[in-house]
């Protein structure tokens, strides 16, 4: 590890004259961590945190967050400055790369991505294997997962030109998988990405287009996808991001990593959260549904919850929120959206929930989920697409991470521990005998 070690922890274990000394790492920011690798060699205990909220896995220079603060740093740069001034392509060779690109190599990167978007032709037969109603998000799992028996070149991971090409592959490929994957669901004939479109642009164009009659992208949409893409593109050690970092630890190569990771976002704690919300919404039903419905919110005895509110990591307003709130409401206008029932009540519960002190006093503020699935809504998307588009967007946070973390060297295996709290050893017992 590189930070430091010039303070250090004494623990003592009760009744013996065992302690043992942990030194404390410190990385740029952030707080302390204590290196309790040799815990368990001088006292014999393991520590004990389910969900990991206060263990760190690992060290990385990519992702920085401040939960209390709402701060999101991509590789030391604010959210915000690079939601304004960068596009996801720069941001994209940032994280993999660690510092913003000059011209010329922002050029040849764009260049190596845009020209990596055509999936091998035999995959287009690989989506017929699928039910017509399969979701997105198991199409995908499958689709990536399936890469690596298509693309046999690139699988070496400790190769860093095998490890580059494999990062090109996946970026610029699943939009590609995404879009069919919609295609396919709805009948209609895939269409190829072209050279000519941006990373934003293309994946609109493939998911919106017919052969039939032309389609010209929408600038002001392709910004907003592009922002939701730069929002999206890493969150530190995510659920996700763990599950390809753990994957990848026992050697897998880059794709059935990325596959672990998909299944991993698919869940509605994670990166199904945008899709639902917008159940959520569905199911109050109409603006004068709302005041009943938080109140079974605020009411202890129920499971009901306002979704696209509050955040694990965040316990202020989340950074992206701030960004993507204007953003969705810019597409709104642009899109000339009025009397949609449904986002008529996101945004009055928005607005009803931002000025109820029972959230405020909670710091339950909307987070990037919130908007994200309005947006998404408002552009036409169904819900089921949600998060196959979060997929498209954190892959490039995944395979920095995953590229990372074989850089490691001090990376191993990973290999939680548990406490057992099963039955002690015991005698098997003949049929007969059992009482």
């Amino acid at each position: 590890m590189s930070g430091s070690a010039k303070r250090s922890i004494t623990i003592s274990l009760d009744g013996t004259n065992k302690s043992s000394t942990l030194p404390l790492m410190d990385g740029t920011i952030g707080p302390a961590v204590a290196d309790i690798r040799r815990l368990y060699g001088d006292l014999g205990i393991f520590t004990y945190d389910p969900g990991y909220g206060a263990t760190a896995a690992c060290e990385s220079k990519i992702t920085y967050i401040d939960g209390d603060e709402g701060v999101l740093l991509y590789r030391g740069y604010p959210i915000e400055q690079l939601a304004e001034h960068s596009t996801f392509i720069e941001v994209a060779y940032l994280l993999m790369n660690g510092e913003l690109p000059k011209p010329t190599e922002l050029k040849e990167f764009e260049f190596g991505v845009l020209r990596h978007t055509m999936l091998h032709e035999q995959i287009r037969q690989f989506y017929n294997g699928f039910r017509r109603d399969a979701h997105p998000m198991a199409v995908m799992c499958g689709v990536v997962g399936a890469l690596s028996a298509f693309y046999h070149d690139s699988l070496d991971i400790n190769n860093p030109e095998s490890r580059r090409i494999s990062a090109f592959r996946l970026i610029a490929k699943m939009p590609t998988i995404a879009a069919w994957a919609h295609k396919y669901n709805i009948g209609q004939p895939f269409m190829y990405p072209r050279n000519d479109l941006g990373y934003a642009e293309n994946f609109l164009y493939m998911f919106n287009a017919v052969p039939a009659e032309p389609f010209k992208v929408n600038p002001i949409l392709a910004r907003a996808m592009d922002l939701i893409m730069i929002l999206h593109a890493d969150h530190e050690q995510n659920a996700s991001t763990s599950t390809v970092r753990l994957a990848g630890s026992t050697g897998a190569n880059p794709f059935a990593c990325i596959a672990a990771g998909i299944a991993s976002l698919w869940g509605p704690a994670h990166g199904g959260a945008n899709e639902a919300v917008l159940k959520m919404l569905a199911e109050i039903g109409h603006v004068r549904n709302i005041p009943e419905f938080l109140s079974e919110v605020k009411d202890k005895g129920s499971h009901t919850k306002l979704m696209g509110f509050g955040h694990r990591v965040y316990k202020n307003y989340d950074p992206r929120a701030k960004i993507i709130q204007k953003a969705c409401h810019e597409v709104l206008g642009e899109l000339g959206i009025k009397g949609d029932p449904l986002l008529d009540l996101a945004l009055e519960l928005e607005k009803i929930a931002l000025n109820d002190k029972y959230f405020v006093d909670r710091k339950l503020y909307p987070n990037v989920d919130f908007y994200s699935g309005i947006i998404l809504k408002a552009m036409g998307f169904p819900t089921s697409m949600f998060t196959a588009l979060f997929a498209v967007s954190r892959t490039v946070g995944w395979i920095s991470q995953w590229s990372e973390m074989i850089e490691d060297p001090e990376q191993r295996i990973g290999r939680p521990r548990q406490i057992y709290t099963g039955a002690a050893q015991r005698d098997y017992v003949t049929p007969g005998r059992r009482g």
